[in-house]
């Protein structure tokens, strides 16, 4: 192997440790047993025991979607603890999915074991339907576009037919696009505010005064989070106006915008992601990009490709001179925290945050030996620019893969490319949700370390 030259300043790739993205998981864990055990140790003797089931997994539910409020304030606490807001984002989603499916066992448990006529308020009881009937909706209407993902394929036939009906077809024209249901997802707070209230009339195991404080800090905790996003931190967060300075094709499916800054130059590292609002003729518009550009540059580029409600019309909807938001960076993206060989893996629009890497790196920064694999349906976005970049950095070497004429990428090309053991190589990932998927699972087998494997979460709905 060749020698790392002796640079200043050079970084030391040594790789990623897993432990820092374990930290928040690691504690809901705990919290989630330590609840259960509490519970458990004050059960009133008196307490049947199936009832007591049922009020058990209640606050287990309140728990969790009080965690899930606080994953959703984006606060730094919260990336540091998951290592990034994408992160972050993707543990709410399935927690809040998890507790859903734990308030209908719930409520089918309490419904065993029905208390006497008239103990349990009307007031509780519609509580109660009106958390459970809402969380269920927004759970349904969270994951439908990924219906494909988990429902069977024996069955996915008939609810193709189904969604082709004209009833399914409005419904979906009229809802399925990112930002109506963003703006109903907001009041998810309120409906665990509800099913929270429910529990304090309704509960009969509260005999316990300390069982009755914690359940109060539960959820007191979760809503004074969401009630901290929704009406402090929207009127606090540290913002940056720009202005639409390009909006220019590079290929028929994928656009890039330029913004130019109005005041202050906004801050951030190379392979980072942000949130930025955008005015269109139809609006305004909120939507995460990964960055392109290098942040030495005096504007900001976004390499955006047609998926989405809005993405999809991009360069329609959006001219020059229309005013931008941007709000502060986030990531960890990040080749820095990689070993001395690394595989960089982009598919199609996946390349925007390596561009920004390669447009921001020299010589003396990269470590010794860099694999790019880029692959794409016919001819590669910024193919011509990657290769001239490449062509100045000695440690980088390019591989495009046209899949409609080549063989596809496999993690066997990958590791033979590396040309070392695949526990010392350092593999970052970015592109389609099924193809990152599949090369983390088979990366794994190839006995790469799980700390060393890096992607990025678009997908947070």
């Amino acid at each position: 192997m060749s020698k790392v030259l002796a640079v200043p300043n050079r970084p030391r790739y040594r790789g990623a440790r897993l432990a820092p993205r374990l930290f928040g998981p690691i504690g809901i864990g705990v919290l989630v047993v330590a609840v259960a055990a509490l519970w458990i140790v004050q059960r009133p003797s008196d307490q049947p025991i199936v009832r007591f089931t049922g009020e058990l997994i209640g606050v287990e539910c309140v728990l969790l979607l009080s965690v899930g409020l606080v994953l959703a304030s984006a606060l730094n606490m919260v990336e540091r603890w998951f290592e990034g807001v994408d992160r972050a984002a993707v543990w709410h989603r399935g927690i809040a999915i998890a507790a859903v499916l734990l308030l209908v066992v719930h409520s089918q448990i309490t419904k065993l074991t029905p208390a006497e006529e008239g103990s349990l308020p009307l007031l509780g009881l519609v509580f109660a339907e009106v958390a459970l009937i809402g969380l269920v909706v927004f759970m349904v209407w969270a994951i439908a576009p990924r219906w494909k993902s988990f429902v069977p394929k024996a069955f996915q036939p008939l609810i193709f037919k189904a969604s082709e009906t004209k009833i399914a077809k409005r419904v979906r024209t009229r809802f399925s696009g990112y930002s109506i249901w963003r703006s109903f997802h907001r009041f998810t707070g309120l409906l665990v505010a509800i099913g929270f209230a429910h529990g304090l009339i309704d509960s009969t195991i509260f005999e316990s005064p300390l069982l009755r404080w914690v359940y109060i800090a539960i959820g007191g905790v979760g809503l004074l989070f969401y009630a901290y996003r929704e009406l402090i931190a929207r009127r606090l967060a540290y913002t940056n106006d720009y202005v639409v300075e390009e909006v220019e094709p590079v290929d028929s499916l994928t656009t890039e915008i330029t913004l130019k800054p109005l005041d202050h130059k906004f801050a951030y590292k190379a392979g980072q992601f942000t949130i930025v609002y955008i005015e269109a003729k139809d609006g305004w518009h909120r939507h995460p990009f990964s960055i392109a550009s290098a942040p030495s540059e005096a504007n900001v580029r976004f390499t955006i490709k047609s998926l989405g409600d809005f993405t999809k019309n991009v360069a329609n909807l959006v001219e020059v001179g229309m005013p931008a938001v941007i709000s502060k960076a986030r990531g960890h993206f990040d080749y820095r925290r990689g070993t001395e060989n690394q595989a960089w893996i982009a598919g199609g629009v996946g390349i925007a945050p390596i561009l920004s890497w390669l447009r921001a790196a020299t010589a003396d920064t990269l470590p010794r030996q860099v694999d790019l694999f880029y692959s794409a349906r016919g001819p590669a976005a910024y193919s011509d620019e990657v290769r001239e970049l490449a062509s100045h950095l000695d440690a980088v070497t390019i591989h495009i893969i046209d899949s409609e004429t080549q063989p596809h990428l496999t993690t066997q090309h990958i590791i033979e490319a590396a040309n070392c053991p695949p526990a010392q190589l350092s593999a970052f990932i970015c592109g389609p949700s099924g193809m990152v998927n599949a090369f983390r699972k088979d990366l794994r087998k190839a006995k790469v370390r799980q700390a060393n494997i890096n992607r990025e979460y678009f997908n947070w709905r």
